[in-house]
This record gives C-alpha cells, structure tokens and sequence, in this order.
C-alpha cells in the first residue's frame, strides 16, 4: 500500500428534502473512485440529519489534483443548487496514519 500524505475534506450540507439522493449519490462515487490510482482511501460519511462528508487520502499533491480534476468532483459539482449546497472543500496535510497492510 502507498504511502499517504495529504487529503482533501469536504462537507457537504443537503438541500432540504434531498438527503436519502445526497445518500445515493455518495454511494456511487464509491465505484468512480476505485478508478483512481492515486486515491489511497475514501470515505463517504454522514456526520447529522442533512450533514455529509467526504475524507479522503492521496501519496501526493498531484495525486490530490488528479482526484480534484475527476468525475466524482465534477458529478459533486453539477449537483450545486440540485442536490446540495456549495461544499466545503479542504487540502489537508496528513501526520499519522494507520492503513491496511
């Protein structure tokens, strides 16, 4: 497994009503994602009622770019003022992790 170094963090707040499609959407990024070769780790994750998220790692910044460029930020981006509110999209650098051997 590749070593990972930076990540990206997106919140994403659900317009009203669209939850469980916001739900479904996320789901299927899952199989947009596994194309990606530099994309160590993703998670679609809930944090409250109308309140997602995504965290995700790369071994580098192009990696980051890569994932920045692709289908699931773009598809994510179409669904502004659809399925959800502008997301919050944060670079992060990574000081630990403990991944799958």
């Amino acid at each position: 497994m590749a070593d990972v170094n930076v990540g990206l963090l997106v919140r994403i707040e659900a317009l009203p009503g669209r939850e469980s499609e916001v739900e479904q959407f996320l789901q299927g990024g899952l199989a947009l994602v596994n194309e990606e070769p530099d994309t160590i780790t993703w998670y679609a994750i809930r944090l409250g009622p109308t309140t997602f998220g995504i965290f995700d790692t790369f071994p580098d910044d192009s990696g980051r770019q890569a994932h920045l460029s692709g289908q699931v930020a773009a598809a994510l981006m179409e669904n502004v003022g659809e399925l959800i509110e502008e997301p919050t999209i944060e670079q992060v650098d990574l000081i630990a992790a403990k991944l799958p051997r």
